[in-house]
């Protein structure tokens, strides 16, 4: 069964949506699935080294106080997954476009789930840039993924394939993330794990 799965690697809530739908394939487990990484890139028109974070906050929401009570609400759901966002060591608000393409390269060898999984905890929790070609080559080298394989995969082309998703992401007037394909099912935002799986459930008929 294939899983379509719209999201930013920087999306706090994608991190809750994507441990929400592993606990949700956790009750299938003789269901082979197939989860395909849909790229959607929250700030498309970010420069190739971010922005410092309080900057990002300042332009996005006016100030980092403005920003704060979403914030909250977020790491407080986040902790009801057994998520400990340490939104505080965030220095700067990378360009996603590379962790995209380790999440599309890492598919060819069905290690997409945990690179997705490593690049979240290195943001979310550990502070890393993950916008940094260094900080994505020692995630994939975690997972045995060679380092010339990942700087010949991060080239012009492959850019360029990540920027058109947004088309796709258009043409289906998704304008938020997280978004999950299910089968026919089109479900919006961070839905619960038990939504996920009826989901599942549904289109497995």
């Amino acid at each position: 069964m294939k899983i379509k799965v719209f999201a930013d690697t920087i999306c706090g809530w994608c991190y809750i949506g994507h441990s929400r739908l592993n606990k949700a394939l956790e009750e299938f487990k003789d269901v082979q699935f197939e989860i395909e990484h849909m790229p959607f890139q929250l700030n498309p028109d970010m420069p190739n080294d971010g922005i410092e974070r309080s900057r990002y906050l300042e332009i996005k929401f006016g100030s980092k106080e403005n920003a704060q009570p979403m914030y909250d609400r977020m790491a407080e759901e986040a902790n009801k997954e057994g998520l400990n966002f340490n939104l505080e060591s965030i220095k700067k608000t990378p360009n996603t476009v590379l962790s995209h393409l380790l999440i599309n390269l890492a598919e060819k060898e069905n290690k997409q789930n945990q690179i997705k999984e490593k690049i979240y905890q290195s943001y979310f929790i550990e502070g890393l840039d993950i916008g940094d070609k260094e900080v994505l080559i020692n995630i994939g080298k975690e997972f045995d993924i060679n380092e010339d394989k990942i700087n010949e995969f991060f080239n012009l082309e492959n850019i360029e394939r990540v920027n058109s998703y947004r088309q796709i992401a258009n043409e289906k007037n998704i304008t938020g993330v997280p978004f999950f394909e299910i089968g026919n099912d089109y479900i919006s935002g961070a839905q619960s794990s038990s939504n996920l799986a009826t989901a599942i459930k549904n289109n497995l008929n």
